[in-house]
């Protein structure tokens, strides 16, 4: 393959909080390890969108973060609805979580319309969750990570949960639910970064990136040794 692996990170300067760069790390890292080039492209805003992207990242941030990237993606979104349903996968984080759903109502009354991406609706409650979540997935197993965010989010008929918690709040801390998924987009409030310690999960995203792009994946295995170590030690600490 001579031509890289392109992750796209969305609005790095304004949606990028609590450790998210390093999912784009941990994308970039383990495609180069198994022998592929990979190449970061941010996007900020008024940049144009990579057409020939091959992974989607974008973080969370305060809702002062969604409000100055609000218009932008307003903009962007009949562009990364059509990405979305071509297959592209995308990891939404927190903030940009919220708004690649249908709408965010903040705690100060303000309404942010979102891109609907994903069938998700969100609601800012009165107090933060807050603390270490473990989540259980029938396809990417417990699911680790870290919650902080005021949002009361709940899905809609056409989003599946990412997970079901089993310690932590999840979306809303009353369903019982995790994320928000939909074809090849995943949606999640878990930070830490997410991908480190959920190597499933960053590796379902490589292969769907390499299947579309060359058709088919061929990921060599990895010494996750160190990695097993952190996610028992991450899995065991106090909510």
């Amino acid at each position: 393959m001579t031509d890289p692996i392109r992750i796209v990170h969305l609005y790095p300067r304004d949606m990028n909080i609590y450790g998210d760069h390093g999912n784009v790390l941990t994308l970039f890292r383990r495609l180069e390890w198994r022998g592929y080039r990979a190449e970061v492209h941010e996007v900020h805003r008024g940049d144009p969108l990579p057409i020939s992207g091959d992974i989607l990242v974008g973080g969370g941030g305060q809702d002062s973060g969604q409000v100055l990237v609000e218009a932008d993606l307003l903009a962007r979104g009949p562009e990364l609805r059509a990405m979305a349903d071509d297959g592209l996968p995308m990891l939404l984080v927190c903030g940009l979580y919220q708004m690649f759903g249908h709408v965010f109502r903040s705690g100060g009354g303000q309404v942010l319309e979102g891109i609907g991406v994903l069938d998700v609706e969100t609601v800012a409650g009165a107090d933060r969750l807050i603390g270490n979540v473990v989540a259980r997935s029938a396809e990417f197993g417990d699911v680790i990570g870290y919650e902080n965010h005021s949002g009361r989010t709940t899905l809609g008929p056409e989003a599946q949960p990412l997970a079901r918690v089993s310690r932590g709040a999840g979306n809303n801390g009353s369903d019982g639910t995790e994320g928000a998924r939909r074809d090849n987009v995943i949606g999640t409030y878990l930070h830490g970064a997410l991908l480190p310690k959920n190597p499933s999960i960053a590796d379902r995203l490589i292969s769907v990136a390499l299947e579309r792009r060359l058709g088919s994946a061929s990921l060599r295995e990895l010494d996750e040794s160190t990695t097993e170590a952190a996610r028992r030690l991450a899995a065991a600490r106090p909510r």
